[in-house]
């Protein structure tokens, strides 16, 4: 972590998988200082150097750090990336978006142009995907009823401007970030039909997209998924790390203790903030990275465990940069809509009887002022939807009152004293075994029976029969397409099956709107269309906690499943 750092030489000699770019690369930005070295703690492997392929954890982190795009996904909303180009609406009906590329390049000097972004169309499109099989089904899920799905519409190219125009039949909320350059068109051209030139290459991927050659997409369809996938690969050739963003892939290796990566940065980035470290080196974490920092570590993201509380404490007694955010996933209280909780009173009466601050504090114990309470299942707090949705979904005067006579509201649904709910948590959870014990305390005295059904697979108990109530995790949906997911009627991935067809419809709407206002009255419908059916009562959003070294400055956090830590290298510095 700082100049001439022991911890670089040592990283040097484990790089052993890919040979080094860096020998001969051109300059690296003015920026850059050199002999600078952050090391970070991490659990993520390259599988494939295509997250779109193939978008693990992983292989997602990586792409945040090399690739380039239109802008991001955060809390729920876009936030764009000028540097790299612009996206706007051109025409309403039919609606139709042009995506225009400023003078972005991959990192072996060919430039991004209209045919990588063809290419990105192309296998959002599924047209790439093999016979029989789709893109994307959860965006299927949202058109179940449509016996046959038109075909896309080509886009318009406009070569020498470096952009392209799409029309859909729909509006979509997602036409911001519907387009990506996820690998460069020239190589996927090159491998597809044995080109060595790089713009023939473009040229014969363009042509295969816009002639629907189902013979030269379906090369290009291998290529763009074989080339990159480094599973099982032990040389990995410079033309499948090629980079578009802040940082490229320099070498790599797997070992029993997991995988490590290094990250330098791409001489030809031009976007709005250069690199300032000259290398980056992610490795395992270990059984306790936290305790690494200072030492091995430099920077580590972690779950709050009552086994890193101290050691947590004594580094911000140090004045070490700690930073707390959420994963992206909500704690909660699920019912099935069955048997006692077939009726919604009976529901609203439970739920009205559930601790929810009770049930934190004995959950995450002295973590507990990191758990940001939350009132939603589709926003997280702190997003610009949050409010919105806390305010006008009903859910402080439905479920989040607590009943003055919790017992007598049972009685009233209907409910007899004693009468026993199969509650279902996660054993291995310290969370969930603590809100276990806050849920049954609690509930137990005003006459429901609580029967402790802990479970050390609780996803799949979840999909038998036989429970009643979930104490458990939910990931946040980012999409319409996800919040049909868990919460459409007849969908196989449902949280508990409930059928609401006012809730499909707003759900559609949603997708079909391009007004971020618009948007989130939406959001705020459809949940409260969740709150009126009390099937959920959400607690708090799981919490992560980012522990950097003093002599590391400008890391930040980004709440969410994607890239949380590793999404802005670029604003890394060492400091004396």
């Amino acid at each position: 972590m700082s100049r001439k750092s022991p911890r670089r030489a040592a990283a040097a000699g484990v790089v052993v998988v890919v040979a080094s770019l860096t020998a001969c690369a051109p300059g690296v930005p003015d920026t850059v200082v050199p002999d600078t070295t952050v090391t970070v703690g991490w659990t993520g492997e390259i599988t494939s150097f295509n997250a779109a392929a193939s978008p693990t954890r992983g292989n997602i982190d990586i792409a945040e750090a090399t690739r380039s795009s239109f802008g991001d996904i955060v809390d729920g909303e876009f936030v764009p990336d000028e540097s790299f180009g612009t996206v706007t609406i051109v025409s309403d009906i039919p609606f139709t978006a042009r995506y225009d590329l400023a003078e972005p390049a991959w990192s072996d000097g060919i430039p991004l142009d209209a045919a990588d972004l063809l290419l990105g169309w192309a296998a959002g499109s599924g047209l790439l995907a093999p016979e029989g099989e789709t893109e994307d089904e959860d965006e299927a899920d949202l058109d179940d009823d449509a016996e046959v799905q038109e075909a896309p519409i080509v886009p318009e190219l406009d070569e020498f401007a470096r952009a392209i125009e799409v029309t859909s039949p729909e509006p979509t909320i997602g036409w911001q970030s519907a387009i990506e350059a996820s690998v460069p068109a020239h190589v996927v051209g090159g491998r597809a039909f044995g080109l060595d030139d790089a713009m023939e290459a473009k040229q014969a991927v363009i042509r295969a997209i816009q002639d629907e050659d189902d013979a030269a997409l379906e090369a290009v369809g291998e290529a763009w998924t074989d080339t990159f996938d480094v599973t099982e690969v032990t040389d990995v050739p410079a033309y499948v790390r090629l980079s578009s963003g802040a940082y490229q892939v320099d070498g790599f290796t797997r070992d029993d203790d997991g995988q490590s990566v290094t990250l330098v940065p791409n001489p030809l980035y031009a976007g709005a903030a250069t690199p300032q470290v000259a290398r980056i080196d992610l490795v395992p974490m270990g059984d306790d990275g936290v305790s690494a920092i200072g030492g091995r570590i430099d920077v580590v993201q972690v779950a709050p465990t009552l086994q890193n509380r101290a050691i947590v404490d004594d580094f911000e007694r140090r004045d070490n940069p700690v930073l707390t955010s959420h994963d992206g996933t909500v704690w909660t209280v699920l019912l099935r809509p069955t048997g006692v909780f077939a009726k919604p009173a009976a529901r609203t009466a439970f739920l009205r009887t559930v601790p929810a601050r009770d049930i934190v504090d004995r959950g995450a114990g002295g973590w507990a002022s990191a758990y940001t309470a939350t009132t939603s299942m589709l926003s997280a707090p702190g997003s610009p939807a949050y409010d919105i949705v806390n305010e006008d979904s009903g859910f402080a005067s439905v479920l989040g009152t607590p009943s003055r006579e919790p017992a007598l509201e049972r009685a009233a649904a209907g409910v007899a004293a004693g009468t026993s709910l199969c509650v279902l948590y996660d054993r291995g959870s310290e969370f969930a075994v603590g809100a276990f014990e806050a849920l049954r305390d609690a509930v137990g005295a005003e006459g429901w029976n609580i029967v402790d059904c802990g479970t050390d697979d609780i996803v799949a108990e979840m999909d038998e029969p036989g429970w009643d109530a979930a104490i458990t995790r939910v990931s946040l949906p980012q999409t319409p397409a996800q919040i049909a997911a868990q919460w459409g009627s007849g969908s196989e991935t449902s949280l508990i099956g409930d059928a609401d067809a006012d809730r499909d419809e707003l759900i559609t709407q949603l997708d079909q709107t391009v007004d971020v206002y618009e948007a989130r009255e939406l959001l705020a419908r459809i949940e409260s269309s969740i709150v009126r059916a009390a099937v959920a009562r959400p607690f708090a959003v799981n919490p992560t906690v980012t522990v950097t070294d003093r002599a590391v400055t400008g890391v930040s956090v980004r709440s969410g499943p994607v890239a949380p830590l590793i999404h802005d290298l670029e604003q890394w510095a060492v400091v004396e």
